[in-house]
């Protein structure tokens, strides 16, 4: 992230230019494909054994609930135009600089959402469409909103990130289960270390752009690292976990223990030396602990 600038300091291009990048910027497409990984990969967990491997099913899944993401990720930037607008690093998004007309964005989203829950109604199960659902209600409703209004917003935005995985499970095995929850807490504990880190470096344009974050009011880091840390501890506790369910064989605590006390180390250098370079390092753990766990427990799968 770099540094702020006024409102309407960004030249703005003509409405109706759209470009390919514009709509990946629209739909947050990079940022969904992490909903890709985390739905596909709980689904491939989620297959019961023994079973021939569905590969449309999946491909469905991994449609549906791209779909929705997209959706929502449009209705969230509808929602935030002025604070985009504030920021250089958003203010050339195409809502805010004014290259797709709100009209036309809210009809995006509403096609894309009402697509991925249809979708998967239609080609998966009712259970991962209602998931979907919610996962867009929370995060348009509840938690949109609640970042101008409390320092909880990280954990409701947290729950919504961890509901594809739990998408992927059910449309694989047809039911909840300890397997479902395993995905749910991987997704919502990873995420917590991971945004209190990115937010405590840029506090100050999260001050600017009016977001009531958890490091708002913490320059000197403390309650950030506090809590980036006590949120790292169940990354390990998982490793332990996993075997037990079964969802993975035991010769995967020994990557899963590794991976999650790679970052938990990251998060104590943090609390020691609260600085940006400490809270960058702890951010590159969590990017580098998620795919490894993710291989991990598909390798080890009974």
């Amino acid at each position: 992230m770099v540094s702020m600038m006024p409102p309407g300091s960004v030249e703005r291009t003509p409405a109706g230019s759209v470009s390919w990048s514009d709509l990946v910027t629209l739909t947050k497409a990079k940022l969904s494909a992490l909903v890709v990984a985390t739905t596909g990969s709980a689904f491939l967990s989620g297959w019961p054994a023994g079973e021939a491997m569905a590969p449309l099913r999946l491909l469905h899944t991994v449609l549906g609930t791209a779909l929705a993401a997209f959706g929502a990720a449009v209705f969230n930037q509808l929602l935030e135009i002025d604070a985009d607008r504030s920021m250089r690093r958003t203010a050339d998004r195409p809502l805010p600089a004014g290259r797709i007309p709100v009209p036309a964005a809210f009809g995006i989203g509403w096609i894309l959402s009402a697509l991925g829950i249809v979708h998967l109604g239609k080609t998966v199960n009712t259970e991962a469409a209602l998931l979907a659902g919610l996962t867009i209600a929370v995060y348009i409703f509840v938690y949109t909103p609640m970042k101008r209004r409390s320092v909880s917003n990280t954990i409701v935005g947290a729950i919504a990130g961890a509901l594809p995985p739990v998408i992927g499970w059910v449309a694989a095995h047809g039911a909840f289960g300890p397997g479902a929850v395993w995905w749910f807490a991987l997704l919502f504990f990873w995420q917590l270390p991971h945004f209190y880190a990115i937010n405590w470096i840029h506090r100050e344009e999260y001050r600017q752009a009016g977001f009531i974050m958890l490091a708002n009011r913490d320059d000197s880091g403390g309650r950030t690292a506090f809590w980036s840390l006590t949120c790292s501890v169940p990354l390990i506790l998982l490793a332990l976990w996993a075997p037990l369910i079964p969802l993975a064989r035991w010769w995967f605590v020994v990557p899963g223990i590794c991976a999650g006390g790679f970052v938990v180390w990251r998060a104590l250098r943090f609390q020691r030396d609260r600085n940006a370079g400490t809270a960058r390092s702890l951010f590159f753990a969590t990017l580098i602990y998620l795919p490894l766990m993710m291989a991990a427990v598909i390798l080890a799968k009974p």
